[in-house]
């Protein structure tokens, strides 16, 4: 399955590795060499819909190290936007059982490969678009996002999948470095009946720059 997996992704796209610390080992991710080459006109036309999954994000960094310390068995893990799939990775590797979901299929291919690669099984995944959830999804003990308020949209679809997805006992963190949508989101997620329980911010180092990413953690709001 590794193999499959793996000879799956590099026919279709050149790719390259990168490497990345989680958990204190080093991980190698595969990723489109270009992300210009994925650029669709017609994805972008009918609803401008950009490759940004094909390139690692320090917060979804930033996440993937925190879940990666979390104990995780026995518990589901939901991750909207996996991307590359470093965090559900993470998650993967405390124990989760997780699902990965993406608005694009080739994302959730890298996601699978990579997982195997890194950990040796994969996630289960879901082609999902926010604007049209599924009903089956079920509910989560914890739901994660890595920077996905970057369009003004986002943050009321965002706030809705996790008010949707999280189980009543469950916890959701958004990472987010200071998106256009962050704030909207946060107004959002109050009128879908979620409360923001925390938002420590965390430093990552890259080189000459510091990335800061806000941890927005919710939970469901008590009933009065």
């Amino acid at each position: 399955m590794t193999a499959r997996a793996g000879d799956d992704i590099e026919r279709r796209h050149v790719c390259v590795s990168q490497e990345v610390e989680l958990g204190g080992r080093r991980i190698a991710l595969r990723k489109p060499r270009s992300i210009d080459a994925l650029i669709d006109e017609e994805d972008f036309t009918r609803d401008e819909r950009l490759p940004y999954w094909a390139d690692l994000w320090p917060a979804a960094r930033v996440l993937a190290e925190m879940l990666a310390g979390e104990t995780g068995a026995g518990r589901r893990c939901l991750e909207l936007g996996c991307g590359l799939g470093l965090t559900t990775i993470a998650a993967l590797t405390a124990g989760y059982e997780v699902t990965a979901t993406d608005y694009y299929a080739d994302a959730l291919a890298f996601t699978r490969a990579n997982a195997i690669d890194a950990v040796g099984r994969a996630p289960d995944t879901r082609l999902v678009d926010w604007r049209a959830l599924p009903n089956d999804l079920g509910r989560f003990d914890r739901v994660v996002a890595a920077d996905v308020l970057y369009e003004r949209a986002y943050g009321a679809l965002v706030a809705d999948a996790i008010a949707r997805t999280l189980a009543p006992a469950g916890v959701a963190t958004v990472a987010d470095p200071g998106r256009v949508a962050a704030d909207a989101f946060v107004q959002a997620c109050a009128s879908a009946g979620l409360a923001l329980a925390g938002a420590p911010v965390r430093e990552l180092r890259d080189g000459a720059v510091t990335h800061r990413i806000r941890l927005l953690e919710l939970r469901p709001s008590p009933v009065s």
